[in-house]
């Protein structure tokens, strides 16, 4: 009974930091797009805006699945090591865009969050999810 209490406390806590990573993916792509990014998706039903965080979101939980699931022993080693995980993955998905930006005409932000579809949200969401597996990968 004992080990079941720990591991719901375990559960708990490392869902918080999932949801605390969760949060932080979601600010990150808010301040990389013109506008609220709430607004867009869902007052204005912006799918460019909607793929790109979707991209984002599945990528950090792709990050902090891994970092649990490979996690040490130690309850506190395995709890910072899929918050510094999750963090760079926000650091890497957030490069991925800003270098994407460079190599592409235009302003990329303006370009995700018009609303009619654009390809490019496509290649923007493929690199979030791509950057993401590259740290999920550096985990194991």
């Amino acid at each position: 009974m004992n080990d079941i209490v720990h591991g719901l406390g375990a559960a708990a806590v490392f869902g918080l930091v999932g949801l605390v990573l969760l949060l932080l993916g979601y600010l990150l792509i808010d301040v990389l797009t013109p506008g609220k990014l709430g607004r867009l998706i869902w007052a204005e039903g912006n799918r460019n805006a909607a793929l790109l965080l979707s991209s984002a979101l599945l990528g950090v939980g792709g990050i902090v699945y891994t970092a649990i699931r490979t996690t040490y022993d130690d309850f506190g080693k395995g709890l910072v090591s899929t918050l510094c995980f999750g963090v760079l993955g926000l650091l890497m998905m957030a490069l991925a865009f800003w270098l994407l930006d460079l190599l592409t005409p235009g302003r990329l932000g303006a370009i995700l969050v018009s609303k009619e579809p654009h390809p490019a949200v496509w290649v923007s969401a493929s690199c979030n999810l791509a950057a993401a597996a590259i740290v999920a990968a550096s985990i194991a």
